[in-house]
């Protein structure tokens, strides 16, 4: 299984890209990172594996402001462009296969509202591990209006005990969008779906049990 980079033209400039495509893939994710870690953090790539070993394909790609090393988040315009950029590239390096979008906390919300201003070409579904519902400590639930705009279905895979994401308004916002979204909880898990030792939970468990979630979603929509 070969990790193959990629130069994705962003407007007058360039990011970097990331395809991991195993035998057998059945569908291909377009995985953005979160707002304080670019795409080659561990985390990140242990996602990537860890769907790879589930037949999920991935790309996974910088966001500008990460590809010069870091600072304060891309303006949502610049991010949206990037994402679309990405998701041409990946149809070019995997047509053969369904295409899913989403990410982690920044980038599964940023992805979001580019799907709500309009479709991004061939996407299928959204996934999203960690939707930042509202900044720490303040919950909130407008940061998920555009959500009833987005018509392809959404999987939402959250710790119940994220700080930025108060779970009964998370729960609340998802049941709102009716069959469209999905919601599994990690319990347990936090912003990260990472679970604390008095959780009494392996934290392998819920990785494995995050994963499994959205590849058997991203199969069963591709089927």
């Amino acid at each position: 299984m070969e990790t193959i980079k990629l130069g994705i033209p962003v407007g007058q400039g360039k990011v970097s890209g990331l395809l991991l495509r195993p035998d057998y893939a059945e569908a291909l994710y377009l995985f953005a990172h979160g707002a304080g870690v670019g795409m080659t953090h561990p985390t990140m790539a242990a996602f990537a594996k860890g769907l790879a070993d589930r037949a999920i394909a991935t790309v996974r790609f910088n966001f500008p402001y990460m590809e010069r090393g870091g600072g304060r988040p891309d303006v949502p315009p610049v991010a949206h462009a990037t994402i679309r950029a990405a998701a041409m590239a990946a149809g070019k390096f995997a047509y053969d296969l369904p295409l899913f979008a989403g990410g982690r906390s920044y980038g599964g919300r940023m992805t979001s509202q580019a799907q709500a201003i309009e479709p991004i070409a061939d996407v299928k579904g959204l996934v999203f591990f960690g939707f930042p519902l509202h900044p720490a400590g303040q919950p909130a639930t407008d940061r998920a209006d555009h959500l009833a705009k987005v018509e392809v279905p959404m999987l939402f895979v959250s710790g119940d005990r994220d700080p930025l994401a108060d779970f009964p308004s998370l729960e609340s916002v998802v049941e709102g969008l009716g069959e469209n979204a999905t919601l599994h909880a990690i319990k347990g898990g936090d912003h990260s779906l990472r679970v604390s030792k008095g959780s009494g939970r392996n934290p392998a468990d819920a990785f494995n049990e995050a994963l499994d979630t959205a590849a058997d979603w991203m199969k069963a929509l591709s089927s």
